[in-house]
């Protein structure tokens, strides 16, 4: 059975690092996502829908993630109502795009995450932090959370 694993870092180099040491482990690094409130955003735009700068299209997303080109895939930018502008990386990148999946918190829910849950990590991004999730199976999470802590992640949950 899958389960979605959640780290919670300081520094999105540390997220990075982590998704590399995943990949480095020879887990699977296609259910890595990354979520992060983009620290260029000058609160403007906010509100105005979805702006994706995808990664795999050559474009280059700005100092947020782009560390993370060619190690996850769907990379971009997404302007969230109310919160601003959002580097994400990975599967939720999709997710969180369209206005009826519901921002983050929608996003999150897809990947198994609970909504009560999703609020708290979604006050996380607003804050400045960083949100990593991975799904993999029940029998690799000791793995994956061992190797968030290690990396710096700052409060790591399965769900």
């Amino acid at each position: 059975m899958s389960v979605t694993v959640v780290g919670v870092f300081d520094r999105v180099e540390f997220a990075e690092k982590a998704a590399r040491e995943i990949k480095e482990q020879g887990l699977r690094t296609d259910d890595i996502s990354i979520l992060a409130k983009n620290s260029d955003d000058t609160g403007e735009g906010e509100g105005k829908g979805f702006m994706n700068d995808n990664i795999s299209n050559g474009a280059i997303t700005g100092s947020v993630i782009g560390g993370l080109a060619g190690l996850l895939i769907g990379a971009g930018m997404v302007a969230i109502p109310g919160l601003g502008i959002v580097a994400a990386a990975g599967p939720i990148t999709g997710l969180i795009g369209g206005a009826a999946t519901g921002g983050i918190v929608g996003g999150l829910v897809d990947l198994g995450i609970p909504e009560a849950e999703g609020k708290k990590y979604e006050s996380d991004i607003r804050s400045g932090k960083i949100v990593f999730t991975m799904r993999t199976d029940e029998d690799k999470v000791e793995s994956v959370s061992n190797i968030l802590k290690a990396n710096g992640a700052e409060r790591v949950e399965t769900h």
